[in-house]
C-alpha cells in the first residue's frame, strides 16, 4: 500500500447533483428552484434581516442600555482560597502573580479579594482591590492588605 493507491472509503464521496441539464436527468426545467419568482432568480441573496417588507425585528425592538467603556472588572477571589493555598504551600505572602501561577487568575485579570469564607493565616496580601470584610479579616488575623 502507498499513495498511489489510496482511496476513499466505498460511499464516501457522492457525486454532484448536475442541475438544469435536461428534463432526462431528473433536474431539468427549474433545476430544483421552483417556479417564477425572486428567488429563481440568477444573482438573488437575501439582504440580511429583511422580513419581506415588514417592520424588522431589529427596527421593532428599542434600543436599551449601554456599555460603559470605564468599566473595571475585576476577577474575585475568595478568603477561603487563600486559606487553602497557606495550608497547602505555607505562604506567608499572597500577590497577584502568585495567584496567576495557581491557576485562580489569567494574566490580564485585575484581582479583588472578597470576604467569603475564614482566614487563620497570617498573610500579607497584595490585589488590586479589597472588600471591606475580606480587609478587616485579614488585618484581624494579623496579617497586612495591600492595594496596587
Amino acid at each position: 500500500m502507498d499513495l498511489s493507491n489510496l482511496k476513499p472509503a466505498k460511499g464516501a464521496v457522492k457525486r454532484n447533483k448536475r442541475l438544469g441539464r435536461g428534463e432526462g436527468s431528473g433536474r431539468g426545467d427549474t433545476a430544483t428552484k421552483g417556479h417564477k419568482g425572486q428567488k429563481s432568480r440568477s444573482g438573488y441573496s437575501k439582504q440580511a434581516g429583511f422580513e419581506g417588507g415588514q417592520m424588522p425585528l431589529q427596527r421593532r425592538v428599542p434600543k436599551y442600555g449601554f456599555k460603559n467603556i470605564n468599566r473595571k472588572s475585576y476577577k474575585g477571589i475568595n478568603l477561603d482560597v487563600l486559606q487553602g493555598m497557606a495550608d497547602r504551600t505555607g505562604v506567608t505572602s499572597v500577590d497577584v502573580q502568585s495567584l496567576i501561577n495557581a491557576g485562580f487568575a489569567s494574566r490580564n485579570d485585575m484581582i479583588k479579594i472578597l470576604g467569603n469564607g475564614k482566614l487563620d493565616a497570617k498573610l500579607e496580601v497584595k490585589a488590586h482591590a479589597f472588600s471591606r470584610s475580606a480587609q478587616e479579616a485579614i488585618e484581624k488575623s494579623g496579617g497586612t492588605a495591600v492595594k496596587i
